[in-house]
């Protein structure tokens, strides 16, 4: 037997372990990221947070899991949870005239709020790969922002 066979055939199965280390380390990191807005929340915690019960999410527009409600279009505390591109996540920061943009602390990788005349507060959130907005209705401007904090933080943990 050759010296060159025997170093092959000794090094070959380090180097196979550590591929598959390398590997299955990469998929942790790099999972893919969610689908689907509705399993982003469960309906105890958006119910803990609005202070009223509310029932499973229900899409918002049949065909698309991107957009999640939950308490119903006619509730007043309700809460509504989108599946958003990085791209449009990155293009929000430069809002319009008369949209109000807020930088969020301490909210996954970077955040912000939006206010839209008419169509309230949302908070938005990269993590990585993904991004997501929460908005909250029914409450004032400050419970708002507090609320959908904690909301975007149980997203979060999900990840």
């Amino acid at each position: 037997m050759n010296r060159k066979s025997t170093w092959k055939s000794a090094v070959r199965p380090i180097l196979g372990g550590l591929l598959l280390l390398a590997m299955s380390s990469m998929r942790a990191t790099y999972a893919a990221p969610p689908t689907d807005a509705c399993a982003l929340l469960t309906p105890a915690q958006v119910s803990a947070v609005l202070g009223v019960s509310v029932g499973v999410g229900e899409r918002i527009v049949p065909s698309s899991s991107a957009l999640c409600g939950y308490g119903g279009a006619g509730a007043a505390k309700r809460v509504v949870v989108a599946i958003i591109t990085v791209n449009i996540f990155t293009h929000e920061k430069t809002p319009l005239e008369g949209i109000k943009e807020e930088a969020a602390t301490g909210v996954g990788d970077e955040a912000h709020y939006m206010t839209t005349p008419g169509f309230g507060t949302g908070l938005s959130v990269k993590k990585g790969n993904f991004a997501f907005k929460v908005r909250v209705y029914g409450f004032s401007l400050e419970q708002i922002k507090a609320k959908e904090k904690t909301l975007a933080l149980e997203v979060l943990a999900k990840l």
